[in-house]
């Protein structure tokens, strides 16, 4: 495949909070370093998450056959995937910085049967977050005090990154994962691509190299569409 189409990207992701951090602030940073993101939002319109692999392995497929000169990669959170993805069962148990590469390594052997002989693996990038997308934020306790216009729970942020070891070392428990921890905090935040959605305007603000000093997996992944121009 030419140099020249690798730099258009399909992304498929898990919602519309996913969905709008990537065209409001993912997509404009690095469409000005000649790499062009376009989010595609997995499942029906107004489906939850929980989305099963086979639903997804199915979604990716499509693009790859839709647009055969182009890359595609994908923006799920690790926590909430459901127990029929690849590599779930490999990776329970094991220390933070070792999940991605089992999990994400499972995702593109699937994938890659899925598309058969002749595909071209550089063709996909798995991507997991971890834990979840609001694991970017904490990269920024001052603008997500700012953004909820709470100026005290900039120090309360701060210390949960402390405490934890890092943005993505923050877990994935139903009570401790990262926008529980926020809604803990900030009852109102909200989720979502409307215009009174919290995540998109504190990522925003933040901005994608802020983000990717503090999350070396972000930053491993974004290097990788970097490397695409």
């Amino acid at each position: 495949m030419e140099a020249r189409y690798m730099s258009r990207v399909l992304v498929l992701v898990e919602g519309p909070t996913e969905r709008a951090i990537v065209e409001r602030v993912f997509a404009p940073e690095l469409g000005v370093k000649g790499v062009y993101l376009y989010a595609r939002l997995v499942g029906k319109p107004g489906h939850k998450g929980g989305n099963r692999f086979a639903t997804v392995r199915r979604e990716l497929r499509a693009l790859l056959h839709q647009e055969p000169g182009s890359v595609v990669t994908m923006l799920f959170d690790y926590y909430g995937l459901r127990n029929d993805w690849p590599g779930l069962s490999g990776a329970k148990g094991k220390n933070p910085e070792e999940i991605p590469a089992i999990v994400e390594s499972a995702i593109a052997a699937a994938v890659a049967e899925e598309m058969g002989p002749g595909f071209n693996p550089n063709r996909f990038i798995p991507y997991v977050q971890l834990y979840e997308i609001e694991s970017l934020l904490f990269a920024g306790p001052d603008e997500m005090a700012k953004v909820f216009n709470r100026s005290e729970l900039e120090e309360e942020f701060r210390k949960i990154v402390e405490q934890c070891g890092g943005c993505e070392m923050i877990n994935d428990g139903p009570e401790t994962a990262p926008s529980k921890r926020i809604i803990g905090l900030f009852p109102a935040y909200k989720k979502g691509s409307s215009v009174n959605a919290h995540a998109y305007r504190i990522a925003r603000h933040i901005g994608l190299e802020r983000m990717r000093q503090s999350c070396p997996h972000f930053n491993e992944w974004v290097s990788k569409l970097e490397q695409l121009m």
